[in-house]
């Protein structure tokens, strides 16, 4: 889904595997796997879903850039 936010334009979950699909403004799209469906709630939710992302999800999650 698009979002509101100055970094990420797309966010998708896909809970039956756990992956978060993250998609920047720039084109770079990155999935995540082994996120929990209340990370991916929390984040779609955030106010700043950038700083989210930075603080919840970078580093703390396998990836791969699709």
């Amino acid at each position: 889904m698009r979002v509101n936010s100055t970094a990420i334009a797309e966010i998708d979950y896909k809970p039956e595997h756990g992956k978060l699909f993250v998609t920047f403004h720039d084109g770079d799209e990155y999935v995540y796997v082994g996120v929990p469906e209340r990370v991916s709630v929390a984040f779609v939710r955030s106010t700043s879903k950038g700083r989210f992302f930075q603080r919840i999800i970078r580093d703390r999650y396998p990836y791969n850039r699709i």
